[in-house]
């Protein structure tokens, strides 16, 4: 089950953040500005966050490992369709149809953790689901760098593709089914689940965290990637996808944090966790790329931890119908992410990188009392 959840959140977060280090590129190709280029990651988030809730009604119709390898194959194949885009708008519309396919991964692998895994290990499956996603947020980003000098952009999306076909068998093979699946019966039940879900004080306070979280991180790895690219750094495209190798890091701490939010909960969990994640967010703002690494680091690490104390959340608040719950989860942490992507060129526009610091910096300020207030141990 673990390798299969794991590769599981690989290929999902293989493909979505993908064109990051790759927005310069972008700005000199298409000759746009940075938030029009920016809208390569904000429309992939947004169709994710649009069509979640929906994806999950379906899987609580029709089940688990069917909508996630009927998801895992849509993604494999418009990633390589993207590589045919001749020009920005071209290249949009495909990214748009590859998040369409994701939220069938990322929602309703939340859903079978919540059912299939032990309730005393819940917090460390959903860790290892979270390192593939870290594991596969870095590859993506690292590879369409790397190949972009020599081969072009489109040669990173075929390869990306490539490994989430080749990742769709593999779970087919080792992903156990559902046994704890209770199908809802008729769409109507579906939605009136879907109903109390969004009467329920204790998850609108987990999808508030889950916004935040989301969108703090995705503003810091968008925006860093012009603030790295400019004087005095001028880091090229493959420069900038080893920057994300910072990711690493939160792939070798997140197991330890899954075992931590076991072991002291997740609210106390989430809190340490963003206090982390701000020291890390300040130390960018020192001028040398090795502070920016470091800040990315700790930055990332405090996130991963809140990404797995808060998607573990879900859960325990849900009670019942936790496909539809993590849909509406992923709706509102992946509407924070295309937030995060777009609205900081704004505060870039005007005040630079100190502006997007300080961006962040209220919003995870606003998490740490959310969740201080809002969840239940």
């Amino acid at each position: 089950m673990r390798l299969a959840l794991f590769l599981t959140g690989c290929g999902a977060f293989l493909n979505l953040y993908a064109p990051q280090p790759l927005l310069p590129l972008f700005r000199q190709l298409f000759h746009a500005s940075e938030l029009q280029t920016s809208l390569t990651v904000s429309v992939s988030v947004l169709a994710v966050a649009l069509l979640a809730p929906l994806t999950g009604l379906l899987a609580d119709l029709l089940g688990r490992k069917a909508v996630i390898l009927a998801a895992m194959l849509g993604l494999g194949l418009t990633t390589v369709m993207a590589a045919t885009a001749g020009s920005l708008p071209q290249l949009l519309a495909w990214r748009f149809l590859q998040g369409t396919c994701i939220p069938g991964i990322i929602a309703v692998a939340m859903a079978y953790i919540s059912e299939e895994a032990p309730a005393e290990a819940v917090g460390s499956i959903m860790a290892t689901y979270v390192t593939g996603g870290v594991i596969g947020g870095f590859s993506g980003r690292f590879v369409t760098g790397l190949l972009a000098p020599a081969w072009g952009w489109q040669a990173g999306f075929v390869v990306l593709g490539t490994a989430t076909l080749l990742s769709a068998l593999v779970i087919w093979a080792f992903l156990p089914r559902s046994r704890r699946f209770v199908r809802q019966h008729g769409a109507a039940a579906s939605f009136r689940a879907l109903g109390r879900h969004l009467g329920n004080p204790h998850l609108l306070a987990t999808y508030a965290v889950g916004f935040n979280v989301l969108l703090s991180i995705v503003a810091m790895f968008t925006y860093v990637n012009f603030y790295l690219a400019d004087p005095p750094f001028a880091l090229g495209p493959a420069a900038l996808s080893s920057i994300f190798g910072v990711y690493l890091i939160g792939a070798t701490v997140t197991p330890t944090a899954g075992r931590l939010i076991d072991a002291l909960g997740q609210r106390r969990a989430l809190v340490g966790a963003v206090g982390v994640s701000g020291v890390g967010v300040l130390l960018t703002l020192i001028g040398h790329v090795a502070a920016v690494v470091a800040g990315l680091a700790l930055m990332a690490t405090g996130t991963f931890t809140c990404q797995a104390a808060a998607a573990s959340h879900v859960g325990k608040a849900a009670g019942h119908a936790y496909s539809s719950a993590a849909g509406l989860y992923v709706f509102f942490y992946y509407l924070g992410g295309a937030v995060g992507s777009s609205v900081p060129g704004l505060f870039w526009e005007r005040l630079g990188w100190p502006g997007c610091v300080a961006f962040v910096l209220i919003m995870q300020a606003l998490t740490a009392g959310i969740a201080s207030f809002g969840w239940r141990d």
